[in-house]
């Protein structure tokens, strides 16, 4: 099987290795603790983002993929599925918080054996 021109190794080390320093810097910053809760949070959420960027070009070549387009059509099916997942989950602690009294989740915890 002939590789594609976008699945060169220099593209999967040149990704790998952008993966790994993006992960460093965010674990380095989370442990070092010297900026405020919501800059740390502010910094963190944009290496992400910057991370899952440089992994849709250098391991899915949404880049470089020719018509119709397949891989960003999938991607974008996998994203909203996500998104659901998550808000959806969101959504259903916070209707259960509201719902919830004080007394409701400290039997809820004493019967899982995660109690106070």
């Amino acid at each position: 099987m002939k590789p594609t021109p976008e699945a060169t190794l220099k593209s999967y080390i040149t990704g790998f290795v952008w993966s790994i320093g993006l992960t460093l810097i965010a674990y380095s910053l989370v442990v070092q603790n010297r900026l405020s809760h919501t800059t740390l949070i502010a910094i963190i959420v944009g290496l992400a983002l910057l991370q899952a960027v440089i992994q849709l070009l250098y391991f899915l070549h949404l880049d470089t993929e020719a018509k119709p387009r397949w891989k960003l059509f999938v991607f974008l099916f996998m994203l909203m599925v996500v998104m659901i997942l998550v808000f959806g989950s969101l959504w259903i602690m916070n209707n259960l918080n509201y719902h919830m009294t004080p007394q409701q989740i400290n039997t809820y915890l004493n019967n899982q054996g995660g109690g106070f």
